[in-house]
């Protein structure tokens, strides 16, 4: 019976997390729709405007909309120096909207600015998902004419995620913990393979706020100090050049710049209050123009105190030599932790 729960409740989640893609971009193309029968005009050109960005205002036009998006995330690789001059940039690419998006405006800003990028692709072996985002981002990258590696657990960790997930030690270690776990030590890797310190990632000011309030929920104070964008004293940077821009904003580029992506969730995406608390955010944007915004500030505020405190206790990791809290990292706990269990 409680297996037959939870699968209900695994069932669910995924449905309301497909149901909030369609949703998302549908209330966008009605957003576009009802801007030209209006015939609003673009705040920039004076064209027809097409996007209503309800927290400055703003009505902007499809060309001066994709501008905006590049000039605020290059203001924002500049802010927090997430990128110096001549370096090279490995770019986590998984085939989803954001990170794909991530790839086409670091590509266009590498053009003009002096840093090169490569992209790299981590393959979980989850069967049918995987395969189609890996042909996505492949087709993508050819098309940019930009080099492209994938690396896999099974390479990796000598496991697929589903092997690790079937030898956790009990439930309480989520699928996505662990995933993600996994993954941060694949994109070191990986970075460190194809001769790149810097990993950027497409995590965008939504997913920010997610975590924020996660963390807070659970009790988890100290990751609250690694939310910090600015990465310039670590060995190896891991920048967020989205960390300042909307999920939706986002979604519309994609849509606006026709680039294609996976719409398919994964099937072990169970972590039911995140989407309780996108919700949750959503709703309170939508009613209060520009409170996202305002919460990411004082997240940075709090991330700042905190990472100033973690300062104190950090160590290396003696397994791997990682910047840890404690004698061995998270990710060689657990893969001491799912090795042990595998043999």
């Amino acid at each position: 019976m409680g297996h037959l729960r939870f699968h209900l409740c695994v069932v669910r989640v995924k449905h309301c997390l497909i149901l909030y893609q369609i949703w998302l971009v549908y209330n966008l193309k009605i957003n576009y729709s009802l801007l030209k029968k209006t015939s609003m005009k673009c705040n920039k050109c004076q064209n027809d405007a097409v996007f209503s960005r309800k927290y400055s205002g703003e009505e902007l036009c499809s060309p001066c909309f994709s501008n905006s998006i590049l000039r605020k995330t290059a203001k924002t690789i500049s802010k927090f120096n997430m990128i110096r001059n001549n370096e090279l940039v490995c770019v986590a690419v998984s085939g989803g909207k954001d990170s794909l998006v991530l790839l086409h405006i670091l590509d266009k800003m590498s053009k003009s600015h002096n840093f090169r990028i490569k992209v790299v692709t981590i393959d979980e072996g989850i069967p049918t998902y995987r395969n189609e985002a890996l042909e996505i981002v492949k087709k993508f990258c050819a098309k940019l004419n930009v080099d492209y590696s994938v690396y896999s657990y099974n390479d990796l960790f000598s496991l697929t995620l589903d092997e690790a997930i079937h030898v956790r030690e009990n439930e309480k270690i989520s699928s996505c913990s662990i995933c993600g776990t996994l993954r941060r030590r694949a994109l070191d890797y990986a970075a460190k393979d194809i001769g790149a310190n810097i990993i950027a990632t497409a995590h965008n000011l939504d997913d920010t706020l997610q975590t924020f309030l996660i963390n807070m929920l659970s009790g988890d104070i100290k990751k609250i100090g690694w939310m910090d964008p600015d990465t310039s004293n670590n060995t190896i940077r891991k920048i967020k050049p989205f960390c300042e821009i909307y999920e939706s904003e986002i979604v519309f580029y994609a849509f606006t710049n026709e680039i294609p992506f996976q719409s398919e969730q994964c099937p072990h995406m169970n972590e039911g209050i995140r989407t309780e608390i996108r919700e949750f955010l959503n709703s309170l944007e939508n009613q209060h123009f520009g409170i996202k915004n305002n919460l990411y500030k004082s997240v940075l505020r709090i991330s700042q105190i905190v990472k100033d405190s973690n300062s104190n206790q950090k160590q290396l990791c003696t397994n791997c030599g990682s910047e840890c809290t404690g004698k061995i990292c998270s990710v060689c706990n657990l893969i001491l932790m799912l090795k042990e269990k595998q043999a």
